[in-house]
Parts: structure tokens; sequence; C-alpha cells
């Protein structure tokens, strides 16, 4: 019966020490956990990051489309040379550029190529025995933050002279 007692006093004795490693043992976990979750979300952080700079640069080239709407000299009767493309922006049109992006961080450049006369696109609205249509592609480029870029190619066509 002795024994019984002390082999109970030893099993009871040793366990007292068991709830010390069975938290430092929980606490070995959370540790791990919040170290795996601080690694998570500073992966998401960059992941934002670049997309935010990617964006930017698409937001450039399009701000280059923008600017060849808006700049009719570059597919007017001045660029109708199937083999010179015309380069822009043009230096003296900053207005649009300040107004456009953030300058210290956005640019943009391209060029607008004449590729020929056509007949006019049908349901366009024009007679094809009256008027022709003068096709143009743009290269436009977009730079943004960290080197990002982006590059948008677009046709389009003018009716007339």
């Amino acid at each position: 019966m002795r024994q019984i007692i002390s082999i109970s006093r030893r099993i009871i004795v040793d366990q007292s020490g068991s709830v010390i490693n069975i938290a430092l043992l929980i606490l070995i976990l959370l540790t791990l956990l919040g170290i795996t979750f601080v690694e998570l979300s500073s992966t998401d952080i960059k992941v934002a990051g670049n997309d935010r700079t990617m964006k930017m640069a698409f937001y450039a080239a399009e701000a280059a489309r923008s600017y060849v709407a808006a700049t009719p000299s570059l597919y007017g009767p001045g660029n109708i040379t199937v083999t010179q493309p015309k380069s822009f922006p043009l230096v003296t049109d900053t207005t649009f550029i300040d107004a456009s992006l953030d300058s210290s961080k956005q640019s943009f450049s391209g060029t607008v190529q004449y590729i020929g006369r056509k007949d006019p696109p049908r349901g366009s609205g024009y007679p094809a025995d009256k008027f022709k249509a003068h096709w143009y592609k743009m290269t436009c480029n977009g730079d943004g933050p960290r080197r990002a870029n982006s590059d948008v190619e677009a046709g389009f066509y003018r009716i007339g002279f």
C-alpha cells in the first residue's frame, strides 16, 4: 500500500513540471503562427505595391492615348507618309502632361504611324464613294515608379482631307 502511495506521489510531482512544458510548447506554436502571419502580410504589401506601380504605368500609357486624341498634328495632313512615324510628346505641350500625370513619378511617350488610305469601315455612316479613311497605328509607352512600364497599342482612323 505504501508503495502505491509513493508511486502516485511521484507521478503527481512529475506532472507538475509538465504544465510548464505544455505552456512553453503552446507559446512556441503561437510565436511561429505570428511569424507566419507577419511574413504573409509583408508579402501582401509588396504585391499591392507592385500592383499600384503597374497601374500607374498603365494610366500613363492611357494618358498618352488621350494626348494623341488632343493633338491633331500627330494624325492630320502632316502625317500621311507611310514610312515615317511621328513621335510624341511634343516639347511645346507641357500643360497637358503636367495636368495628366504626377510628373515626378510618371511619364509617357510613343509614336503615331500612318498605315494607309482605305475605304471607311462599314457602319461608320460615311459613303465609300465620297470619303476615304486614313488609318493610323499608335504605340503608347507609360513609365511609372520603380521602373514600371506599360505599352498600349491601338489603331484608329480619320475620315476626310
